[in-house]
């Protein structure tokens, strides 16, 4: 059941294409809300590529909605992050996820890995490296890695990242199973006014498996209360059950 909710969440399986409200412009605009559209494509070993399509509302620290839909604008899958709570849907399959906390996925799971969503989202925002992290000595031995610049969060998690003139090149971390995970910044753009990646690349260990491709960011959005409410029906059974 795992692995058809896993591929249901990264492939265009069939099933009806999820209702988001759109903005509105009576409703009030919270700071630095958002709105991105993307392509994503998802690369599962074997040399078969599967494109998506996303869309992200953003109220950075708030609430994060996030559509992903398939060829032809078919519903894949719908994910809804609150201060109380996450949950996702997984309409074709009827299933669902719920978690708490800033992580997201299911740990343990390649297919599903745990993601930072506050992290993901300020991509969109042109912050690429984790807001009040310290730059820490790199080691003496042989791990050191040239042109690596080590450094700490404030949650104490370790990670190192690279720049490229002005820009992030990259950002790395250890994750869960030892490999190390890679994101990759290239193809910098404005987009309304704020200088960010158009392009970005996921690695788990030497492989790329995500590459997400921004099209459009609107800033300062309305959004009217329907984008924040994901119903999961009764009929829908847990992951994994």
């Amino acid at each position: 059941m795992l692995v058809v909710a896993a591929s249901c969440f990264f492939t265009a399986c069939a099933g009806s294409k999820p209702a988001v409200s759109g903005t509105d412009k009576s409703a009030a605009v919270a700071p630095d809300s958002l709105r991105a559209k993307m392509s994503l494509t998802l690369l599962d070993g074997n040399g078969k590529n599967r494109d998506m399509d996303a869309v992200l509302f953003s109220v950075p620290g708030k609430r994060y909605r996030m559509e992903i839909t398939g060829p032809l604008g078919i519903g894949v899958a719908s994910l809804l992050w609150q201060e109380e709570g996450w949950q996702m849907t997984f309409p074709t399959e009827k299933l669902y996820m719920k978690g708490a906390g800033y992580m997201v996925g299911l740990f343990g799971e390649p297919s599903l890995p745990m993601v930072n969503i506050h992290q993901v989202a300020s991509l969109f925002k042109g912050i690429l490296l984790p807001e009040g992290y310290e730059v820490v000595e790199p080691p003496g031995d042989s791990t050191r890695v040239e042109g690596a610049i080590y450094a700490r969060e404030n949650t104490g998690r370790s990670f190192t990242f690279a720049k490229e003139g002005p820009h992030v090149a990259w950002l790395s971390r250890t994750g869960g199973d030892g490999k190390p995970e890679t994101i990759r910044f290239f193809d910098f753009e404005e987009f309304e006014g704020v200088e960010m990646p158009s392009r970005i690349v996921f690695e788990r260990g030497t492989e790329k498996y995500l590459e997400i491709r921004v099209k459009k960011v609107n800033r300062n959005k309305s959004f009217t209360p329907g984008t924040w409410r994901l119903t999961v029906p009764r009929s829908y059974k847990p992951v994994g059950e």
